[in-house]
């Protein structure tokens, strides 16, 4: 079995994979949510968010550990490499845990969400979105294969933290983070004037998208599509007025649906809704996988022993490739 744990800006993720008969199945998912892009203030990590990694990096070695699971990966990402005191707080980290943490780049994070994504939907021509918690990758495909990676230093918890200063976003903070998304996107020409319709969309950021989506529009839990206009009204719906108190009715949804996600989930996909709407897209497409299966395909598997994508029935019907599965809407892909 094998390990790939995601140090994440806004979570850290453990998914173990088991490799039987040439074919890769997800055992198990686990998530802490701990907020780091929180924790850098003036560029800095504080010594706070390297005690709340410590903790959580500790927790899941004490699983692998009675698991017997020795063959373990770890990398971060936004939070960790963007901090001007990165190489510092990664080596106390290792140090205090014992455990070896690789940071990678942002280019790097996109190409593995695309190369996760590619085991368990169709990937032709496109754009691949993954909101973060400090970043946004992008990445433009065609025939199947990368054209261009970006990743963008926005994500929802940071936005967040920048622009509301309530528990949800008022309107003027919408078009505020609106703006800032769009002055983002114009400093590469290229990425600015293209146009997608569909969209690929990765992590738990869009994830709690679509159970939003799902939830508020009576869809099946196994829908997997969101159309853009469902993200707007989703917005629309779920914003709150400057100086007015939230509506019991709109926290409830809330927790009821993405409890770990009330500060954050609104500036996500608002960040998305830009995006989408700029680039013309219908659609995004949900996959559950996403960084965590593209590192272990990319440095981990063997590429003789990477098991070769299967057709399988989808969940709503449509084609997709095999990707490591739990039956269930597993929390920590992606």
């Amino acid at each position: 079995m094998y390990a790939i744990i995601d140090v994440g800006s806004n979570t850290v993720r453990m998914n173990i994979y088991k490799l039987e008969r040439g074919q890769l199945s997800l055992v198990m998912g686990k998530k802490e949510s701990v907020g780091l892009a929180s924790y850098v203030k003036n560029g800095q990590m504080l010594p706070e968010g390297v005690n709340r990694a410590c903790e959580v990096l500790a927790e899941f070695r004490m699983i692998l550990q009675d698991l017997g699971i020795t063959d373990y990966h770890v990398f971060a990402t936004a939070a960790l490499r963007n901090a001007v005191n990165s190489r510092a707080a990664v080596a106390e980290i290792m140090e205090r845990t014992g455990i070896k943490i690789e940071v990678i780049s942002g280019e790097t994070e996109a190409e593995l969400d695309f190369i996760g994504a590619s085991h368990a939907v169709e990937v032709t021509d496109g754009l691949l979105v993954d909101i973060g918690g400090a970043s946004t990758e992008l990445v433009v495909y065609a025939g199947g294969e990368i054209k261009k990676k970006v990743s963008l230093p926005i994500g929802s918890l940071n936005t967040y933290d920048r622009y509301v200063t309530n528990l949800l976003p008022s309107r003027a903070e919408r078009k505020s983070i609106r703006q800032m998304v769009l002055n983002l996107l114009k400093q590469d020409t290229d990425l600015y004037e293209g146009e997608y319709t569909i969209v690929c969309g990765v992590g738990g950021t869009i994830r709690a998208a679509r159970k939003l989506n799902n939830y508020l529009f009576q869809l099946p839990l196994t829908n997997m599509r969101i159309k853009a206009p469902n993200i707007k009204k989703m917005i629309r719906l779920l914003e709150n007025d400057a100086g007015k108190a939230i509506p019991v009715e709109t926290l409830e949804v809330l927790l009821k649906v993405v409890p770990d996600r009330v500060r954050t989930v609104l500036p996500g996909m608002i960040i998305l809704y830009t995006l989408i709407k700029h680039f013309h897209s219908e659609w995004v497409e949900v996959t559950r996988a996403g960084v965590r299966d593209g590192y272990l395909y990319r440095y981990v598997l063997e590429q003789d022993a990477a098991p070769s994508p299967q057709e399988r029935p989808a969940e709503d019907g449509r084609a997709d490739k095999a990707a490591p599965e739990t039956g269930k809407e597993e929390e920590g892909v992606g």
